[in-house]
């Protein structure tokens, strides 16, 4: 019984000691919705080892200052950081010795990397090394408290003024954006775009945003696609200003940065992958006075127009973590890698195109799945974008955008496996494609200008989907020609045509209707 009533103790007087932190969060009658129990707090806190007396600084000062909606945004920041880490990277010798190098520690990033240079010549063999901070581990308590009160400064200041505490903590108060190195980034940027406010208080909203792309375009170079060589898959905020370039998930966090300065809500909108062309897409949302989302592109030419081809899904990132996320009840190892592996995240695919849900008939199978994901055609590879739960041999998949195809797969052991067949999504209704294998008809593939052109000497095949690619046949061209007949292509099937000298793996599936034309998805 003693040692029972001990640990006991143990345990009461770690509860003691973060009631006492947040005390006033219980004592003060609040409206809020950002509202967080102790247990949700200490929960983290217990994870974060060493480094947890930074945090309960934090928490201590929040609390002290008397503002209660400062000892709430606190809190609501340190009960949703456990999710949130830096993906960055260091300098190491040959005997893997880390290098002391800091980029912004120099005028500019020429003579940064001149000075990277330098440090390679005197160290044959240095290369990279890929790290991983987590935040509960890493962030202090000074750099907290120092993010809270310009973030408030900036709220309190700002020409948007409705928008809520909520919407504060959400899309204005958080010191990161994704998983960028963690930098303190919010006096330079409050003083570099300072000028916002008042350009919103003078003209308008909507006209500045465009102020504020053409500021961009004059000194940030939109890089395309570009593939760091380092291993870092974000710019940290002072990074993104000190080399003035990178491609659209960087211009992305850049907007983020620059409108939270301002105190004005923004976040990003995640495209995974294109449903109907190769890759995926980074772009944002802007609040305005009302609260309005204003969707826009600050990389593309396009800054406020709709999105020119469909989308697999379009995902808003938010700080805090969402109890409709696939991660917030699933085992991240039995889900694809990805953004479906986060926990901070909402579906606004229907904000940017037409959508429905979809219902798909799954194959009878011995295994016990739960989970099926949708997955797109994007790079000659079917990719998961989204999931649902298996219910009596079928699934529902949410907001899927019309006049797009998706297959199901289940996903075991790193592996995606067929859970049905494909499904065109349609205007009105769906379409399962089954090929029909005792029905056969002829198919001719004709140049397209910026598409197709047959060339001598390249052998040509056409593919059926059928738990896999299928080959129909393969043809070799002699002669010129402008067109190409194959025979016996199972009717109902999903169709792929590729060239054997083909390396860009743009190629899109498509089907064929009963008068010869074809359709791309």
């Amino acid at each position: 019984m003693i040692k029972k009533r001990q640990k006991t103790s143990k345990f009461q007087c770690s509860i003691i000691r973060i009631s006492k932190v947040l005390a006033t969060f219980f004592l003060i009658p609040f409206l809020a919705k950002a509202q967080y129990s102790a247990y949700d707090v200490e929960s983290v806190l217990k994870k974060a080892g060493s480094n947890r007396q930074e945090l309960e600084k934090a928490l201590e000062y929040s609390k002290n200052t008397g503002d209660p909606l400062k000892a709430k945004a606190m809190q609501f920041l340190i009960a949703n950081m456990d999710i949130h880490f830096s993906s960055d990277f260091y300098w190491e010798d040959a005997q893997g010795r880390k290098i002391a190098y800091n980029e912004l520690d120099y005028p500019d990033y020429a003579q940064a990397q001149k000075a990277l240079d330098i440090i390679k010549q005197q160290n044959p063999g240095c290369r990279t090394k890929a790290i991983i901070y987590k935040d509960i581990e890493t962030i202090k308590g000074d750099y907290l408290i120092r993010n809270l009160e310009n973030a408030f400064k900036a709220w309190n200041s700002s020409a948007i003024k409705k928008a809520s505490f909520d919407d504060f903590c959400e899309y204005i108060l958080p010191y990161r954006v994704s998983v960028e190195p963690v930098q303190d980034w919010r006096t330079d940027y409050s003083e570099k775009f300072g000028w916002i406010n008042d350009q919103i208080t003078k003209q308008d909203f909507k006209s500045t945003l465009y102020y504020v792309k053409d500021d961009y375009d004059i000194w940030f170079t939109n890089t395309w696609g570009e593939q760091r060589k380092e291993p870092l898959p974000r710019l940290g905020g002072l990074q993104l200003l000190f080399r003035k370039a990178g491609p659209c998930t960087d211009i992305a966090d850049l907007s983020v940065l620059t409108m939270r300065s301002q105190g004005i809500p923004a976040s990003v909108n995640v495209i995974p992958f294109w449903a109907t062309s190769t890759g995926g897409h980074f772009m944002n949302t802007i609040f305005d006075n009302t609260m309005k989302a204003y969707n826009c592109d600050f990389g593309s030419k396009n800054f406020g127009e709709n999105l020119q081809r469909e989308p697999a899904k379009v995902l808003r990132l938010t700080y805090s973590k969402r109890s409709e996320t696939l991660a917030s009840f699933e085992d991240v190892n039995n889900i694809p890698e990805g953004i479906l592996q986060q926990q901070n995240y909402i579906d606004v695919t229907n904000e940017y195109w037409e959508t429905s849900n979809v219902n798909c008939p799954l194959y009878s199978s011995a295994t016990d799945h739960k989970i099926v994901y949708a997955t797109t055609f994007n790079g000659l590879k079917w990719r998961p974008f989204w999931w649902g739960k298996v219910e009596n041999g079928q699934t529902t998949f949410s907001s899927i955008c019309k006049n797009t195809v998706l297959i199901p797969h289940y996903y075991s052991n790193g592996k995606l496996i067929p859970a049905g067949a494909p499904v065109l999504v349609r205007d009105k209704g769906s379409r399962v494609l089954v090929p029909d294998l005792e029905n056969n008809r002829d198919v001719i593939i004709k140049e397209a200008d910026r598409y197709l052109k047959f060339k001598i000497g390249v052998t040509y095949k056409l593919f059926y989907w059928n738990n896999g690619w299928k080959l129909v046949d393969a043809r070799e061209v002699k002669l010129p020609t402008a067109s190409m007949l194959f025979t016996k292509v199972p009717k109902n099937s999903l169709l792929l045509f590729l060239a054997g000298d083909s390396k860009k793996k743009l190629e899109r599936p498509f089907t064929v209707d009963d008068n010869g034309e074809r359709t791309w998805y």
